[in-house]
C-alpha cells in the first residue's frame, strides 16, 4: 500500500491510499480519483517529501503533536471562560434552561454527569488534561 498526497484543479489538497503507484496511474487515467471537497475528477499527485526513518517515531510525533494542541485549547478555554469548579453540571443546567446569565464555562464533572448533560441537550465538551494553576 502507498499513500499519495493529491491536489484537485481547484487546489483542495487531501490523501488516498493505493495498492501501488500503478494502481494510481490506472484510476486516474479512467477519471475514478475525485476530490471530497468539490467533486472535481482534475487530480494531480502533490509534491511529497521522502519518509525518512529518524530516532523519533511518527507516532510520538503525533502524541506531541496532539499534546501541544490540547494544552493549546485548555489554555484557550482557561482564558475566555468562566471557571465554575465542581458546579460545572449544575451551571451548565442552569444556562441551558434559562436560569442563568448564558456564558461561555469550565469545570469538573464525571464521565456519567458529562453523559447525562448530553443527554438533556446541554452542549459540553471533554477536555482531557489538568485545569492550569493560579500562581
Amino acid at each position: 500500500m502507498i499513500l499519495f498526497h493529491l491536489i484537485c484543479g481547484h487546489e483542495h489538497e487531501f490523501e488516498c491510499w493505493f495498492r501501488n503507484g500503478a494502481a494510481f496511474d490506472t484510476q486516474l487515467a479512467a477519471e475514478e480519483l475525485v476530490c471530497p471537497v468539490c467533486d472535481d475528477r482534475s487530480i494531480r499527485k502533490a509534491p511529497m517529501a521522502p519518509g525518512v526513518i529518524t530516532g523519533e517515531s511518527k507516532t510520538s510525533r503525533d502524541a506531541d503533536a496532539l499534546r501541544r494542541s490540547l494544552v493549546s485549547l485548555r489554555r484557550v478555554v482557561e482564558e475566555n471562560c468562566d471557571y465554575v469548579g465542581d458546579r460545572f453540571p449544575e451551571e451548565a443546567r442552569r444556562i441551558h434552561y434559562g436560569e442563568a446569565e448564558e456564558r461561555p464555562i469550565y469545570g469538573q464533572a464525571s464521565l456519567d454527569e458529562a453523559r447525562a448533560l448530553h443527554d438533556e441537550g446541554v452542549d459540553v465538551m471533554l477536555i482531557p488534561g489538568r485545569r492550569r494553576q493560579d500562581s
